[in-house]
Parts: C-alpha cells; structure tokens; sequence
C-alpha cells in the first residue's frame, strides 16, 4: 500500500481525489496549502507528492524546488496550465511527471503505480560502470574517474537511462518519454542543451566526443572512451662490440745450437 501526500487548494478536487485514490488501495493524506505541505513532506516522507500548481500560499513551482532541497520525493504535478516551457522547467526542476486538468481517477492512479514502479527500480538497481564512469541510483551519484560529478537531477537522469542502454543508439523520442515524460513529443532543444552541460562536465565536446556520441537523425548512444594507443618506445640502439685486437704473431723458435764436441 503506498503513501500519498494530496496538496490542493482546491476542497472539491480534493475530496474527490481522496475518495477516488483511496479506492484503488492508497493512503492519502492532504494539505490545503504550500506551507502545511511542505511540513507534512518533512513529518510524513511520502512515497509520491501530488503537487497542484495554484496553491493560494505559494505558487508550486516555488515549493517544489524547496522541497527537492530537503527531501527527494517522488512528485507528480497537478495543473491546468499547457504552458510547454513551464511544464519543462518543472520537469527540470525534479518533477516525475504531470497530468493536466481534468484528468480520470484511472488516470491519475496509473501515473502513480508508475512513479512508484520507477522509484523502486531507482532505488534498487546498483550502480553502472561504463568505462571509467560509474552512475549509482541508489545514491544518485555519479563518479568519473574517482571524482564524484556535481549533476542537477535531469542530467543524473539522463546520464543514467542512457548508461542503462551503453553502447546502443537511443531515440530522441525514447528520451522525451522516459526521462523527461513527455509521450507525445516535447522541446529536442532541451535535450540538446542537457546534452552540452553533461558533455562539458564529463570533459569533452560534441566535437571531440568521449563517451556521448551522436548519431545525426538517430539520436545519442553512452560508449567506453576509446583507449589511446600508448606510443611504441624505440628501443636502444644496439652497442657495437669493439673489434678485437689481433693477436701479435708468435716468433719462431731460434734453431738450437748443437754442442761442441769435448775434448
């Protein structure tokens, strides 16, 4: 049974948001405004945030990133605004997911299982290595050869999705739907930008690629940094013996003297 924090101004939507989620097996507890749910986060650690925009206290793209200081929860924003831009910025800000009013009771509960079911994953798989790269979800860190990379949450998760599919080509439109939860296509510049800050953090360029390499019109694929040739060290050149010294010729034996005869 999972634990859901509901804060919405809004007293008709939340009694029926209750009613309907409790229905369908969850515990919901709610909050009526910024303040009161930013406390409840900190008493209560939910499993999953529902997080309505147009709070009466705080606007909700203020308080989500507040509460992302203190505490990683799993958020689903609730909003009746279509503002693309605004919607990705939230989503760059730490938010999993949106749904958009009005929206079904169905609805709504399938986007929990699958934060839920994202968040377990997250939180239980162990940590990637790609060449000298290792990517850890558990802790969400990710260390480049023994330095730990200073990474905002869309690019850890960026960087992680691609590490999970190393050395393969992955859509653009994979990466709008499973990282930044956009189905039904989004903004390519945002990946192009999150792309160009991950790049210059793990020292390369689009130019001199390392370990993300683009495939025009396909998309990006996470690979080993290619090992460079070490240079063949000449070897010492060989000594030449010195000549030998010719050995002096051997005098012939003087021819002995016979001895004279005595008298």
């Amino acid at each position: 049974m999972s634990y859901l924090l509901l804060v919405e101004d809004d007293a008709g939507i939340r009694t029926s948001l209750v009613r309907a989620l409790r229905e369908r097996g969850h515990t919901v507890r709610t909050a009526a405004n910024a303040m009161d749910g930013l406390q409840a986060v900190l008493e209560e650690s939910p499993d999953v945030l529902l997080l309505d925009l147009g709070l009466p206290d705080l606007d909700g793209t203020t308080l989500l990133p507040m509460i992302r200081a203190v505490k990683q929860v799993p958020t689903i924003i609730i909003t009746a605004r279509d503002d693309e831009a605004e919607i990705v910025r939230l989503l760059d800000a730490g938010a999993d997911d949106y749904v958009t009013k009005p929206f079904g009771a169905d609805h709504l509960d399938a986007r929990v299982r699958a934060v839920l079911r994202r968040a377990e994953v997250s939180g239980t798989a162990g940590p990637v290595e790609v060449g000298g790269l290792v990517i850890d979800p558990a802790r969400r860190t990710a260390v480049l050869d023994g330095r730990e990379l200073d990474l905002s949450r869309k690019e850890f998760d960026l960087l992680h999705h691609l590490a999970g599919r190393a050395g393969e080509v992955v859509s653009r439109q994979e990466l709008l739907t499973q990282v930044w939860r956009q189905p039904y296509g989004g903004a390519d510049k945002t990946i192009d930008v999150h792309l160009s800050w991950l790049r210059r953090k793990l020292g390369e360029s689009a130019d001199a690629p390392r370990y993300l390499h683009s495939v025009r019109g396909v998309g990006v694929k996470l690979v080993p940094p290619e090992v460079p040739l070490q240079p063949e060290v000449p070897s010492e050149p060989e000594v030449p013996s010195e000549p030998e010294v010719p050995s002096e010729p051997e005098m012939p034996l003087e021819p002995e003297v016979p001895l004279e005869p005595q008298g």
